[in-house]
């Protein structure tokens, strides 16, 4: 069997049940997906699997649910079965819940950084919301593209930002506050606070 097919020299590609060019909205938002779980792939690499094994598990089972809603949003069938569901956005919330816990007092704004992995983290959170906007919008579009897809992604934007902070804390690195930021959240709004959003 042969990578290459040559099919899509013309500038369309396959979808599930059908053919469309390859700059559509459709296949822009589950190329987008698929650009985040590269990143998700390139945090789990920085990432200390002895202070941090829980979020690298956490990344795992993202990344195949991120296969999943990639491949609902490029399934055009007439009967369509879709394989993201809404247990894994409730495990997320259930994280973030857990995380935000453990995570420092958030009074401020934070720009991204700190230790490599949680700088991928951040990477990988702003991509995410690039993908759920391609993804409104295709909603805005088309008709029967999955929720499931734009909920779950809307929360692990939040999980991203949360963890990002924790990958920090075991790591005894300090967030970076954005200097001219006034104190937005209060400490005992932590668990709401999530990435300004």
């Amino acid at each position: 069997m042969k990578l290459y097919t040559k099919t899509g020299d013309k500038g369309q590609t396959s979808l599930i049940g059908g053919r469309v060019d390859k700059d559509s909205l459709r296949v822009e938002a589950y190329g987008t997906i698929d650009e985040l779980n590269s990143f998700i792939g390139q945090a789990m690499a920085e990432l200390d699997q002895t202070a941090c094994r829980d979020i690298f598990d956490d990344l795992e089972a993202v990344q195949n649910e991120l296969f999943d809603g990639g491949g609902d949003l490029a399934n055009v069938m007439k009967e369509r079965h879709y394989k993201l569901s809404d247990e894994p956005i409730g495990v997320l919330e259930q994280r973030i819940d857990e995380l935000m816990e453990e995570a420092p007092p958030l009074e401020k704004f934070i720009l991204p950084g700190g230790s490599k992995a949680a700088a991928a983290l951040h990477v990988c959170r702003t991509v995410t919301r690039r993908a759920e906007r391609v993804t409104v919008t295709l909603m805005k579009q088309e008709e029967d593209v999955p929720g499931t897809v734009q909920r779950y992604l809307n929360r692990l934007s939040d999980y991203l930002f949360v963890a990002a902070r924790i990958v920090n804390k075991r790591a005894d690195v300090q967030d970076n506050e954005y200097v001219r930021s006034a104190k937005v959240f209060r400490t005992e709004d932590k668990k709401k606070a999530k990435d300004g959003e």
